[in-house]
């Protein structure tokens, strides 16, 4: 997601960002991105982060907790920001584990040529180009696209129902997401290289603006936006997401992207079990909880994990 939204990213009360706890079990005092005082891989220890919007918070969650129902000692550091802010980080081990989405993670930060499109060409992609110090668990059936959304009012003016649709109409429409979704491929280049898309105007919003985007998507002040397709608010708004049959957006599994030396097998264990279960079906259910009825992330994922035998 992009998460953009990936991402990929979310509805009426997503102003609501789950804003970053500080580490369970963090009882050094010291820097919780400092992988020595967060315990170390070898002790069990790990540093579970997330992005900056509430599905990646609870992917978080989610994360943190099987790993401590597990024994492991785990801080936490979310919200941290977007894929390029907290990439590096993973990379030199000061996060360990970090929710992803296999296939926007390929296109941003491992091989922006890729041309590969469904589960197993993304996840053989990431697995031959990744750096060394990294790794891709098992992914999960959970998938969570970018997408081009629009309101109602549009696919019926321009009788949307394919990104293809837009190429007569895109100049007299104004796109929104978040401001990375310009830049990326997964984004407004690939739709501009694929579609010969070229929008009137493209407003970028903060991860933490998603109420207002869906707002102004609502009332036509927008006419097209960047949801991920686990966004509550688009059947809530009757929104239409457009089909993609270039595959700008390709799959996007929900996986942990791990620091190799950080995570012992027992926290393998314990991420592999939650992929394992994981589905997109209950994704939404939770993002639903989350965004639509005000619950709390650590709850909503502790009541998952228990759903699914995975938790206490």
């Amino acid at each position: 997601m992009i998460r953009i939204v990936r991402g990929a990213a979310v509805g009426v009360a997503v102003a609501l960002a789950l804003t970053a706890c500080g580490g369970s079990g963090d009882k050094s005092g010291g820097n919780p991105l400092d992988q020595k005082s967060a315990g170390g891989g070898g002790s069990g220890g790990v540093v579970v982060g997330s992005a900056n919007f509430p599905e990646s918070q609870l992917l978080g969650e989610v994360y943190a907790q099987a790993l401590e129902a597990k024994g492991v000692k785990v801080t936490k550091k979310f919200n941290i920001g977007s894929r390029e802010i907290y990439y590096d980080q993973v990379k030199s081990g000061a996060i360990t584990v970090m929710p992803e989405y296999n296939g926007a993670l390929l296109t941003t930060s491992v091989d922006k040529t890729s041309k590969a499109v469904t589960t197993d060409e993304v996840n053989a992609g990431l697995k031959a180009k990744l750096p060394t110090s990294l790794e891709i668990l098992d992914a999960s059936k959970a998938e969570d696209k970018d997408s081009v959304t629009v309101n109602s009012q549009t696919a019926a003016k321009y009788h949307l129902k394919s990104i293809a649709d837009l190429k007569s109409v895109a100049g007299q429409l104004t796109i929104a997401g978040p401001s990375e979704f310009k830049t990326r491929e997964q984004g407004l280049v690939g739709l501009e290289s694929k579609y010969g898309l070229k929008f009137k105007k493209f407003q970028p919003f903060d991860a933490n603006a998603q109420t207002t985007l869906v707002k102004l998507l609502k009332n036509d002040s927008i006419q097209a936006a960047d949801l991920f397709t686990t966004d509550p608010t688009i059947a809530a708004n009757k929104f239409v997401v457009l089909e993609d049959p270039q595959n700008v957006f390709s799959a996007q599994n929900v996986v942990p992207l791990v620091y190799k030396t950080g995570l012992n097998d027992t926290g393998r264990a314990a991420l592999n079990a939650v992929s394992a279960k994981l589905t997109t079906a209950d994704l939404l259910a939770m993002m639903t909880k989350v965004v639509g009825d005000k619950q709390d992330a650590s709850t909503v994922a502790k009541d998952w994990l228990k759903q699914a035998g995975l938790g206490g």
